[in-house]
């Protein structure tokens, strides 16, 4: 039991010292990351991050359950959350390899051999015998453990662990990506549909234009020129008209893929009507810096520049001494009985073994280099990806503001359109204007709505940018003004 003792001593000891040696390089931000200014710009209000389902605001219960059933059904999504399994058990396996291993054995052996040639048969002066046999049973538990004082398990323990925060940041990445592709091309559809109704509005009136033209001519009141004019702009009409239903429909089939359906199966749900509302509340202009660290691509950056960090320091351990402790505590008995007789036939072995890398070809030089160079790499992804992200922001605030300012003059555009088309149908019906007054005039309102709708669409998705620039929502207090997305033809907008 000696042995047993400084065994145990030495293995304390050492399992004490563990921990102290780590050859990770120190923890230090990139300088873009260390050097990122407070807020993304000048101003006084300020928000905090916030988790919020922020597109709730479109106020639209189409919207809301196609966003649902993609957060559940995407494939996308579907992949992500099985690499965070895979990267959940990674993290296991490599956790494992700082604890002890225990088996449990049991043997049986039995040999039979001749006796031919040897002395045996002399002893005790009687007969000789001419076979020797052997029979053994033996039963034990079985350990082994790596003292790692160095840290060359625990660091890549530390790094898988860092792979799997990672992962879960990519699952929620890809969430937000599926989610974001959900808004982005439901308002897409919104729009097209708005497009095609117009154009068919449209087609109609140049009907009647081109009809009317062509009686003028035909009179001598109009000169060839108008008239062709007039035909060209009917015929380019008609022709974009196709191209815009092959969009809608291209449109309707990404949404089903992003919803693991197949194209075609979501137009007859989605139903005649659809009516999101626009958002155009503030958005703080001093809205912190640090609600990038809510942004999952950063947070996966940031976890896999940790884990190349924590690799290098066990390739680097890998260049030093292990110890090593075994043993062995079981039965060895002659039948099956005496290998159960616990009492009597136990059997104790213990080890400790001591290795340490002489020559290895270089394997573990050139590991450590390929650490250390996916540790520069990662380091500059990192500082790239916070960057970009940045930049993001930055640029999706200065969109919104831009895009609210073009529909807030198209909507003005759209009251003068409106009101002109209204005075040339009153002009009309008092026979003091031509019919075809009217027309252009409803034309032009028919082109100042079909801006619209695609100005809409872009407050929506640069809106839906800042969102899913800042990985989510922020804490607002501001009431939310609701605008809808393409505004409804009424009564005074026909040619009755």
């Amino acid at each position: 039991m000696k042995a047993c003792s400084r065994i145990f001593i030495l293995g304390t000891l050492t399992g004490s010292l563990a921990g102290c040696a780590d050859f990770s390089p120190p923890e230090r931000l990139p300088a873009p990351v260390a050097e990122l200014p407070a807020d993304y710009g000048e101003g006084t209000a300020s928000a905090a991050a916030a988790s919020l389902n922020w597109w709730h605001d479109f106020d639209d219960p189409t919207l809301n359950r196609l966003v649902d059933e993609a957060l559940l059904a995407n494939l996308d999504i579907a992949e992500a959350a099985a690499r965070v399994e895979e990267a959940r058990a990674q993290a296991r396996i490599a956790g494992a390899d700082r604890l002890p291993t225990l088996n449990a054995s049991a043997g049986a052996n039995y040999s039979d051999s001749p006796l031919d040639g040897t002395n045996f048969g002399a002893i005790g002066g009687g007969a000789a015998p001419t076979r020797l046999t052997n029979e053994s049973y033996t039963t034990g538990l079985n350990f082994a453990y790596e003292l790692d004082f160095w840290g060359r398990a625990r660091n890549d323990a530390r790094a898988a662990r860092a792979d799997l925060i990672a992962a879960e940041a990519d699952l929620r990445t890809a969430r937000l990506g599926a989610l974001a592709d959900t808004i982005s091309t439901y308002f897409e559809i919104v729009d097209l549909r708005a497009q095609i109704a117009l154009s068919v509005a449209t087609i109609d009136i140049l009907r009647d234009r081109t009809e009317n033209t062509q009686r003028r001519y035909d009179r001598g009141l109009a000169s060839s020129f108008e008239l062709y004019q007039i035909r060209q702009d009917y015929r380019n009409t008609q022709a974009a008209l196709p191209q815009r239903e092959s969009q809608l429909a291209n449109a309707e089939g990404r949404l089903a893929v992003l919803l693991a359906r197949h194209a075609g199966s979501l137009r007859a749900e989605m139903g005649d009507t659809l009516a999101p509302q626009l958002v155009f509340a503030d958005i703080p202009t001093g809205l912190p810096a640090d609600l990038l660290v809510q942004r999952p691509d950063v947070a996966a950056a940031a976890q896999r520049f940790e884990a190349a960090r924590f690799r290098v320091g066990a390739r680097r351990a890998e260049m030093f001494p292990s110890l090593s402790l075994s043993g062995t505590l079981g039965t060895q008995g002659g039948d099956v009985s005496g290998a159960f007789d616990i009492l009597d036939n136990w059997v104790l072995n213990l080890g400790a073994s001591l290795t340490a890398p002489l020559f290895q070809g270089g394997r573990i030089r050139a590991n450590i280099d390929v650490a250390e160079a996916r540790y520069a790499q990662q380091t500059a992804s990192y500082a790239r990806t916070v960057l970009n992200a940045y930049r993001e922001v930055a640029a999706a605030l200065e969109d919104y503001e831009e895009q609210r300012q073009r529909y807030e003059l198209l909507f003005a555009q759209l009251q003068e359109a409106d009101a002109s088309a209204n005075l040339q149908a009153e002009r009309y019906q008092s026979g003091v204007s031509a019919f075809t007054d009217y027309l252009d005039a409803l034309r032009n309102l028919y082109q100042v709505r079909s801006s619209l709708s695609a100005a809409g669409r872009d407050v929506a998705l640069a809106r839906l940018a800042v969102h899913r620039g800042i990985g989510g929502g922020w804490t607002e207090e501001d009431s939310v003004p609701e605008v809808p997305l393409v505004e409804r033809r009424t009564e005074r907008d026909t040619d009755g």
